[in-house]
């Protein structure tokens, strides 16, 4: 399947306003939201992150925060210890660096504890407009069942193509709907390849 109109076409069709499910009000949400995302699923985050934002808004009062608090509050999601390190840390360098606020470079992004490529990319795309192909196991497993990306490409080989494949205008929007046809479509378990427009032409269903 190396059809980026037909692609493109058809994810439009199945998931017209695919957006980020993630809750948040603002960029500093977001950002802590997607840090806290790593290795879970946004479900699990948003069950958490009404009493973490409520009793810690912004970077500063973050900052400030109890470690054993924050680690109780987000102790469902997993990793719940080395999450909490990283968000305080991350909000102390906000307030140290930043005055406070998400920066919208990606070198400034990177550099915050927690942070690496991907997050960064959905930050920049989602918060500022930024052209980012942010890869997760969702958007790297669609990549390769649709042979955009090979099997044993790494997560930079397969943003990289990506970028090529598709339109820079497009990036955004299309990796909101990888995440959804990968979540509620073609599933890493049993895939729900009856209906799909992409059977008969994908490694999960060409014979």
């Amino acid at each position: 399947m190396k059809n980026s109109e037909f692609i493109m076409e058809s994810l439009d069709r199945l998931f017209p306003d695919a957006k980020c499910e993630l809750h948040h009000k603002n960029h500093f949400e977001l950002l802590i939201a997607v840090v806290l995302s790593a290795q879970t699923t946004d479900e699990r985050v948003n069950s958490v992150t009404p009493e973490l934002f409520e009793k810690y808004p912004d970077a500063y009062v973050l900052a400030n925060a109890d470690l054993k608090d924050v680690e109780t509050i987000i102790k469902p999601i997993g990793l719940y210890h080395n999450k909490a390190i990283n968000i305080i840390k991350l909000a102390k360098v906000l307030c140290e660096y930043h005055n406070g606020v998400v920066p919208g470079k990606r070198e400034d992004l990177e550099a915050l504890p927690g942070v690496g490529r991907k997050t960064a990319n959905v930050i920049l795309s989602n918060c500022f407009d930024v052209p980012a192909f942010a890869v997760d196991t969702h958007v790297s497993r669609v990549s390769k069942r649709l042979e955009i990306a090979d099997e044993d490409d790494d997560v930079s080989e397969i943003e990289r193509k990506l970028m090529e494949f598709f339109p820079k205008e497009k990036w955004v929007k299309l990796h909101h709907q990888f995440i959804f046809f990968g979540r509620y479509k073609c599933k890493a378990k049993k895939p729900e390849c009856e209906d799909c427009p992409f059977n008969g032409n994908c490694t999960e269903t060409r014979t």
